[in-house]
């Protein structure tokens, strides 16, 4: 059948079981359907990157539409080299995150509304002794102290899940680097959790073990 005119034109590509970069090739086409797909793969997982980056749902929300509306925008220009879209797309979550001025306010606010049965899953061993809500507390407030890139690491690879190849293209550094800020962090992690643990102990001004 002769393709009618003004109708876009769509590779011959199951969308449902091709690669990301097959499935952006045909988004570039302005195909709304095809950025669907990739909309539908992977909004979740920059929606956890970028809550626990931000450290709001809220916050994440808007973060997701921008990361979004930027790939919609860029989609004619970017050829990706990866099956997967998500190391591209959590980088451009990344990149947003970085710009926003009050992020680091945001984030320990937003961690003091958190709700209280929140567990993250990146707590793997650092405070496993302790009770689960102080746990909780001093993780938190361990990683806020972070610096970013530690943070970032820590986000991608524990939290996410991420290869650590997949890390270093989100990143944009070798995997050597990803493999040693990540460990870099989480030692600093467990030391910062360590002093927030000792901080606690510690015995308060005009207590009876002052």
């Amino acid at each position: 059948m002769k393709q009618q005119s003004g109708t876009p034109t769509r590779d011959p590509v199951r969308l449902d079981s091709a690669t990301d970069a097959q499935v952006w090739h045909v988004a570039s086409q302005e195909d709304p359907e095809a950025f669907g797909v990739i909309f539908d793969r992977h909004a979740d997982a920059v929606h956890r990157f970028c809550a626990r980056r931000s450290g709001s749902a809220d916050a994440a929300d808007d973060l997701v539409s921008i990361v979004f509306l930027e790939a919609w925008r860029r989609r004619g220009e970017v050829v990706l080299h990866h099956d997967s879209a998500l190391p591209w797309l959590l980088g451009v979550a990344r990149h947003t995150l970085s710009h926003r001025a009050r992020t680091r306010l945001r984030h320990q606010r937003a961690l003091d509304r958190l709700p209280r049965t929140w567990v993250p899953d990146h707590a793997d061993g650092v405070v496993a002794q302790f009770d689960a809500r102080r746990r909780l507390s001093d993780v938190e407030r361990a990683f806020a102290e972070l610096g970013t890139a530690d943070q970032d690491v820590i986000a991608l690879c524990v939290w996410q899940g991420l290869p650590y190849a997949d890390a270093a293209l989100t990143l944009g550094v070798p995997v050597g680097t990803v493999r040693s800020r990540l460990s870099r962090a989480r030692t600093r992690l467990e030391t910062l959790t360590e002093e927030q643990q000792n901080s606690n102990r510690a015995p308060r001004p005009g207590s009876k073990d002052a």
